[in-house]
């Protein structure tokens, strides 16, 4: 899967009403020539609103208030957001993710390198998985999780490496057109389970979601027999 290539430092607001939690953050950064920026904070959200960046990281009590239901909103307005919070209850991650944020980050484990890891492949469109993501995922008995076949799974794994539908359908001794259907079938499923799935990386983030795809089975497959580019559609 191709990644998107951002020029200078990926930018971030945080939304933080402990100025120490705050001041602990901007160290993490550093400065220039650091890989991430810190370019607007506040206590609540609207007193970032006005700033772009490229990820926005959210703490979810502020002054007292649960903010989960506004975690939708922010993403359906095109931010990326991370959660970064104390919260770390498995019901609490599943929902912020299932409302569309890219990443959780668990204050109390959180260190500068881990930190920065995750903020810099979401900027990327990169899927990434923390650990309390890993343990919410884990424990999630919820029908709303689709359940892919053996075979599905495998194309979907295949083509998540760079492979073509006609590679993917020669490596599995199948013809393309079930490979599609494969595809195309795991969408169908997420979307019935409200969780579309339209392109290419959203399929992969919610298949490594719900631990159907491990992070690490995503490399890139080369082939000296074919030299077809990858199939993103």
């Amino acid at each position: 899967m191709g990644q998107q290539h951002l020029a200078g430092p990926v930018t971030v607001k945080l939304v933080e009403d402990h100025q120490v939690v705050v001041d602990g953050v901007r160290s993490w950064f550093g400065p220039p020539p650091s890989p991430v920026e810190l370019v607007a904070q506040g206590p609540t959200i609207e007193s970032v609103a006005g700033t772009d960046a490229d990820v926005l990281l959210l703490d979810l009590n502020l002054n007292g208030t649960m903010v989960i239901d506004r975690v939708a909103e922010l993403c359906q307005g095109g931010q990326r957001v991370i959660v970064f919070s104390e919260h770390e209850e498995p019901e609490i991650v599943r929902a912020v993710l299932d409302a569309g944020a890219s990443a959780f980050i668990g204050k109390g484990r959180a260190t500068r390198e881990s930190c920065v890891e995750t903020i810099l492949e979401v900027a990327a469109d990169r899927p990434s998985v923390t650990l309390p993501m890993a343990q919410a995922i884990a424990t999630d008995e919820r029908a709303h999780r689709p359940q892919l076949s053996d075979k599905e799974r495998a194309a979907l794994l295949f083509w998540f490496q760079s492979m073509s539908k006609a590679s993917v359908a020669a490596r599995m001794g199948i013809k393309e057109r079930t490979v599609r259907q494969y595809i195309d079938r795991a969408r169908v499923k997420y979307a019935a389970a409200g969780r579309p799935a339209p392109t290419k990386e959203k399929l992969l983030i919610c298949a490594i979601q719900d631990g159907l795809i491990q992070p690490d089975e995503v490399t890139v497959y080369t082939s000296l027999a074919a030299k077809t580019p990858p199939d993103r559609r």
